[in-house]
């Protein structure tokens, strides 16, 4: 039997990593693939004493519908990482070297041991509240010293990107599942296109979140541009309320962090009022509950029917009425897992 020969990046990778002088012989360097998401190829590379991560954008992503977005994504996602971390240090990876014509990026290594992934603390039903109040935080701090900076919005032109991959496939690709809630849908998918007000991440989730010694680190920044900061906060509670159906022993605990990283980032917000931001936050995320069992990216644990219909039932009226206030949507997610 031939032995099976160990993954290795494609030659355009390898071929990077040697013009920025990180690969000297690829043959004593090893490679390990690691989980990412949908969007991009990524790798754990030690070559002699340095162990390092390679990201690529892919132009097609790796989902079952077709979903394409434009490569240049990689390089808002270093801009981000760097503003992110001039403003809270240690809240994004240390960007090593980016290349733009490969759209591949070289990060920081963080090591599982010391970083644990959110999403998997919260699946295990760990629901830290205080690992939620520091999200918040530092995700209001970044809104809050990217507000109506134009030296930041220069740094980021493209907001079709942040359509391609958020808006057109979450809240529009919904709509056409519900004609009914169309003008719902696709009224706050052009309010948030519109709404250009800070840097936004675009993909704040717990699977893009590492937990580390010193506080929450973010990762996979590919949708960042200027935009409506109360989408990355509702983006982030959505996913507190779609973990009661994965681990509903946990229930309160995540309800519990969506209300105290919601109350201390809004406590962060000096660039508008936070009422305002709250009733945004409020509005838009009844579509993104929605959009994650009927998008094109719905949640892989969210499978059973009954589920399916429970995030339906409950998303669907909160688009019929809209609510004022994130606790609202609170009360009605728990009215809904009562019944």
């Amino acid at each position: 039997m031939i032995p099976s020969q160990p993954p290795i990046p494609d030659e355009s990778i390898l071929q990077s990593l040697q013009g920025m002088g990180l690969l000297p012989n690829p043959a004593t360097a090893t490679f390990e693939p690691l989980a990412g998401g949908v969007s991009s190829d990524i790798w754990k590379v030690s070559v002699e004493d340095q162990t390092f991560c390679v990201k690529r954008a892919l132009a097609k992503l790796k989902v079952q519908a077709d979903w394409f977005a434009p490569i240049e994504r990689n390089q808002f996602e270093v801009a981000w990482y760097q503003v992110a971390n001039d403003i809270c240090p240690g809240s994004a990876p240390r960007v090593l070297a980016h290349d733009e014509e490969a759209m591949l990026c070289v990060m920081e290594f963080l090591d599982p041991a010391t970083h644990k992934l959110w999403k998997a603390e919260l699946r295990d039903g760990r629901a830290d509240t205080e690992m939620a109040s520091q999200a918040g935080t530092i995700l209001g701090k970044v809104h809050s010293r990217t507000a109506n900076n134009d030296l930041v919005k220069s740094r980021f032109t493209r907001p079709d990107i942040f359509y391609d991959i958020r808006l057109e496939p979450y809240l529009e690709a919904t709509a056409a599942k519900h004609p009914d809630l169309e003008r719902q849908l696709i009224g706050l998918s052009k309010q948030t296109a519109e709404t250009e007000l800070a840097l936004i991440h675009g993909d704040v989730s717990p699977k893009n979140i590492l937990l580390g010694p010193k506080g929450p680190v973010f990762l996979d920044a590919e949708c960042a541009c200027i935009g409506d900061p109360a989408f990355d906060l509702a983006f982030c509670l959505n996913h507190f309320l779609l973990k009661c159906l994965w681990n509903p022993g946990a229930k309160e605990g995540f309800l519990a962090c969506f209300r105290k990283m919601a109350a201390d980032y809004l406590q962060c917000v000096d660039w508008e009022n936070a009422k305002e931001l709250e009733q945004r936050a409020s509005r838009l995320l009844p579509g993104l509950f929605l959009a994650r069992v009927d998008g094109k990216s719905p949640v892989e644990y969210v499978t059973e029917n009954t589920q399916k219909n429970e995030v339906r039932s409950c998303a669907r009226a909160l688009l019929l009425d809209p609510p004022e206030t994130l606790e609202d949507i609170v009360q009605a997610w728990e009215n809904e897992l009562n019944k």
